[in-house]
Formats: C-alpha cells, sequence, structure tokens
C-alpha cells in the first residue's frame, strides 16, 4: 500500500490554469473520490498523478518520493480510462498481458497474475474472446484485469462507470469498492457523479474550476458543507438554498446571532423538510411521485424574495400545483451561508 499527497500542484494551458494550487493526501490503502462538475480539472489532477501531464507548479508524492517529474512507468501506478482502451485485435488474456508482456514479466509469473485476475473479476470463461464480444460490463472487468496485474500499490480510475447503464453502474461500483477492500491497493477514483462518490469513496476531494472546494468524509460534505457549492452538489435533490429573509416572520426563528438577515442565506435539505399546519407558507408547483416518495417543488415568500423549494416526503401526496402548504423543520437541521462569499457561517 502507498499513501499520495499533492502539494500545491498547478497545471496552466496556454496561460489558463486548469488545475490550480491542488493539495490533498490519500492514505494508504483509502479510496478517495475526485468530484466535481465537466471542467473542474479532476481527470488533469488524475492525469497529473499518473505523470500523463507534467505540472506548472507543485510536488507530487507516492510513498513518500517524490514523483513529479518521474516517468509514468516509474510512478507505481496503473490506471482504468474512461474508454476501457482494449486493443480490438486482441483477445481478453492477450489485453490483460499486454503490459507485463511489454515489461519482460517472466511467463510462469504473468500466468500467475492471470489465474488471480480472472479468478477475482469472474473472467475465466471469456479469455479467448475479443472486445467487441464483449458486453460493457465485461469489457470494464477487462480493464480492471489489466489494471490488478500490474499489482502496482497505486490504482487510478478515470471516470470508469459512465459508458454504463443505469443498473450495470449499481453493480459494477459495489465491485470495484468490493475489489479496492479485499486487495488493499489505494484507489483515486474520478467522476462527476455524487452518488458514486458518496457510495464508494473513504473521502471525497470535491473540485471547482480548478481548486480543492471541500476535502472530507461523505459524512462531512453531507452534513457540514463549506460552501453553498458544495451544500448543493452533494445531495440527491440538492440543498434548498434561499434568503433568509424569504421566510419572512419566521426569518428570526432560523437565523443566525448576531448577524442582519440581508446578509444571510439559509440551507436546509429536502428530506429534512416536514409537512405542518402551522409552518411556513408555500405554494406548490409540481409534484413528481417516485414511488417511495415523493418530490414537491413548491415556492416560499413573495415578490423579489420568492425562491423556490423542494420538499422530499414519504409515499404519495395530495397536493396539486397552485395547492397551499406549511413547511417547517427542526433548527438544528438548518445550515446558514454568508450570501456575497457562499462560504459557511459557523
Amino acid at each position: 500500500m502507498a499513501e499520495v499527497e499533492l502539494s500545491g500542484v498547478t497545471k496552466a494551458f496556454s496561460g489558463q490554469a486548469a488545475v490550480n494550487d491542488v493539495s490533498f493526501a490519500v492514505a494508504a490503502g483509502h479510496l478517495v473520490a475526485l468530484l466535481g462538475p465537466s471542467g473542474c480539472g479532476k481527470s488533469t489532477t488524475l492525469r497529473l498523478i499518473a505523470g500523463l501531464e507534467q505540472s506548472t507548479a507543485g510536488t507530487i508524492k507516492i510513498s513518500g518520493r517524490d514523483v513529479t517529474h518521474t516517468a509514468p512507468a516509474e510512478r507505481g501506478v496503473s490506471m482504468v480510462f474512461q474508454s476501457y482502451a482494449l486493443f480490438p485485435h486482441l483477445s481478453v488474456e492477450q489485453n490483460i498481458l499486454f503490459g507485463l508482456e511489454v515489461r519482460k514479466v517472466p511467463k510462469p509469473e504473468r500466468i500467475a497474475r492471470l489465474k488471480r485476475a480472472v479468478g477475482i473479476l469472474g473472467l475465466d470463461q471469456l479469455l479467448d474472446r475479443k472486445p467487441s464480444q464483449l458486453s460493457g460490463g465485461q469489457q470494464q472487468r477487462v480493464a480492471l484485469g489489466r489494471a490488478i496485474v500490474a499489482e502496482t500499490p497505486v490504482c487510478l480510475m478515470d471516470e470508469p462507470l459512465s459508458n454504463l447503464d443505469a443498473q450495470l453502474r449499481l453493480d459494477m461500483r459495489r465491485e470495484i469498492r468490493a475489489l479496492q477492500r479485499r486487495l488493499g491497493v489505494t484507489m483515486i477514483y474520478v467522476t462527476h457523479d455524487q452518488v458514486e462518490a458518496m457510495t464508494m469513496a473513504d473521502r471525497i476531494v470535491l473540485m471547482r474550476s480548478g481548486h480543492v472546494e471541500q476535502h472530507g468524509t461523505p459524512e462531512e460534505l453531507y452534513g457540514r458543507p463549506a460552501t453553498v457549492f458544495t451544500a448543493r452538489f452533494i445531495g440527491t435533490p440538492p440543498m434548498n438554498v434561499l434568503p433568509l429573509a424569504a421566510l419572512g416572520e419566521a426569518a428570526a426563528r432560523f437565523a443566525p446571532d448576531g448577524r442582519d438577515a440581508s446578509t444571510v442565506s439559509l440551507g436546509v435539505r429536502p428530506e429534512h423538510v416536514r409537512l405542518s399546519d402551522t409552518g411556513i407558507h408555500a405554494t406548490v408547483t409540481a409534484v413528481e411521485y417516485l414511488g417511495a416518495d415523493s418530490l414537491i417543488d413548491a415556492r416560499i415568500g413573495d415578490g423579489a424574495l420568492a425562491a423556490s423549494f423542494v420538499v422530499r416526503v414519504p409515499g404519495k401526496v395530495a397536493a396539486g400545483e397552485g395547492g397551499r402548504l406549511g413547511l417547517d423543520w427542526d433548527v438544528a437541521d438548518t445550515h446558514h451561508f454568508d450570501t456575497a462569499s457562499g462560504r459557511r457561517i459557523a
């Protein structure tokens, strides 16, 4: 197992920073997700760790060794790409063993590693097939097999499940997590899907516009978001964030001590809101029935202070467009953010 540490890493293209002063550490044997929207710099960060891109500034260490300017083959990492990167003219067995053959690993050891990998991944009956004869999930397993046989202490994954359907994504993320724990490798996993990050990762590095927005456990990012961006990105549906003044007379109940209500934004998660006859008045704009629960889209406040608000309630609700509801939640479930900076108010 190996730890990975980035300190002040920056990567600029044509003078524009795609990754800007990024610092975080990945403990040995942990799975860390690099999460964020398209263009936030997460894949570039992964390529910098792999050595496929050279950083403009900063240092990258693996197992305490500075590898900032080290060739990819000498970093002790394996990588699984979004496109799987399988050779179409080679069989499953040849694809898995290709890297070992290039590195001149002795044949007996190659065969031993192959048997271990296909046994773990259930590819025993597919070794003679070509990639075109495989399903998406099977191709993903072949790409994983190639990473496993490399037996590197660090495995990098760049959105490996983005090409799969919803059910297969669910199955594969469970398999990858179980595989990572079984092998004990340090894994850095890039994804734009917050559900993948929340369910798989020990820690999440949430990125935005090339910098780290927040770094912590899934529980920390969900329970104590440091910014409005984190609050809105983590959670399905996203957290409600609205001007505190939109609550009208109820604003005083939820206001932080010593702050002018006009400078504060309030946040509350849809699943923490309940329907109440004596709660804050809201007008229903739409209802989405999901089976186990329903999402109620509503509006709170009037005029310039009116704000959209989503409520998640169990089962099916008897509410229609234009209906009136009362909404309430516990003060302890309230989050406060500075309206100007978007930062959390302690």
